[in-house]
């Protein structure tokens, strides 16, 4: 059966501490449907990259910098979004390439961006300088696809 239309949001201090929350809220959140353990781990892992990106790239660790995730559930298709009020992308597409990092001291991988687009259906960036970014992710979950055939 189906999951009728379900929602949650938590908003967080952006203190990387936190992204360990962010994936456990998430995942128990989703963990209500037929969801494989696979689509589950990469999921948590889609979530650690988002907020990690609004933690360390929107707000520099500033812990009053606040990092909001929602989560929707529809027939099932799982849509999350994390949004941050930091300083914004200033070039999308160059923060989208493979390997590509504003932050090298760090050790950051530049892999974020595309970690999340293997592993969900569709991803959206909208940002603004100055204003803060939003990234709307969504995947047709397995159960869901085989109801469809």
């Amino acid at each position: 059966m189906m999951a009728k239309r379900n929602f949650m949001s938590v908003a967080f201090a952006a203190v990387s501490q936190n992204e360990a929350f962010a994936r456990v809220a998430v995942a128990s959140f989703i963990s209500q449907l037929d969801i494989s353990v696979e689509e589950l781990e990469e999921i948590k892992t889609v979530v650690s990259e988002a907020v990690t990106n609004s933690i360390i790239h929107g707000y520099d660790e500033n812990p009053d910098g606040v990092v909001r995730i929602s989560v929707s559930i529809d027939e099932g298709v799982v849509e999350l979004v994390v949004e941050d009020e930091g300083k914004g992308i200033e070039d999308v597409d160059q923060a989208m390439q493979p390997l590509f990092t504003s932050k090298p001291e760090l050790e950051r991988s530049g892999m974020g961006f595309t970690i999340m687009e293997n592993f969900m259906d569709s991803l959206e960036v909208a940002t603004a300088v100055g204003k803060g970014t939003t990234v709307r992710l969504t995947k047709r979950l397995s159960f869901a696809k085989a109801l469809q055939n």
